[in-house]
């Protein structure tokens, strides 16, 4: 059964600049409730009061409230990597590409510290990686629908200490979080068993690196 309670959340779940907002009390939840008003009443095909929207409001903060102070309390051991002029390039993921992929590490230096980087999407794929490698990528791509190629980025890295990243609740949405109340665009994000990395444009990344400063200690 559909409720007040699960269309407010469902209003607001989208908007991570509200989600922020309400978790730190920013938010008039009188104004904010004649503003969903209209829609929540459409979804429901009945008059509601702004009152019980507001009630609604209020119970999803507080929820949003403790969740995001557990998520600002917890830091974890680690570190923070920043690496310079990166490259991301999106292809079509076609059979022969598929089929060439492992050749890419003949490409690219990895054994060196260089940067390799592939995400394999359901129909396309990106390839994270140095800048000085564009014209052997680019020969290597040849006959390839290329979707982008994006440059002049930095991979900001959160290296952690131990595997709790992987069992601890909230660390990405913390990340995540932080960077997006800062409008911090991240083009890719790459993650292992100990490392998280955001993947963004030069012009944002020591404010970046700044903020996911705070993730670590």
């Amino acid at each position: 059964m559909v409720t007040i309670a699960h269309l407010v959340k469902k209003a607001v779940q989208g908007n991570q600049f509200m989600l922020e907002a309400m978790s730190r009390d920013l938010v008039s939840f009188g104004n904010l409730a004649s503003s969903l008003k209209a829609d929540i009443e459409k979804e429901l095909g009945k008059g509601v009061k702004e009152s019980a929207i507001v009630m609604a409001l209020r119970r999803y903060a507080d929820e949003i409230g403790d969740f995001s102070k557990q998520t600002e309390s917890q830091k974890m051991h680690g570190e923070i990597i920043m690496r310079t002029n990166v490259m991301d390039v999106n292809v079509v993921k076609s059979p022969s590409f598929s089929a060439r992929i492992k050749d890419l590490y003949n490409v690219i230096d990895v054994e060196h510290g260089d940067i390799f980087n592939i995400i394999l999407g359901n129909n396309e794929a990106s390839i994270i990686t140095n800048e000085k490698y564009k014209d052997k990528l680019d020969k290597f791509l040849k006959g390839e629908k290329i979707i982008s190629r994006e440059f002049e980025l930095v991979a900001v890295t959160l290296r952690f200490a131990g595997k709790d990243f992987l069992t601890t609740p909230g660390v990405i949405f913390s990340a995540v979080r932080r960077l997006a109340w800062e409008h911090i665009n991240i083009l890719e994000i790459v993650s292992t068993m100990t490392e998280l990395t955001f993947i963004v444009h030069k012009k944002d990344s020591n404010r970046a690196y700044n903020l996911l400063q705070e993730l670590v200690e």
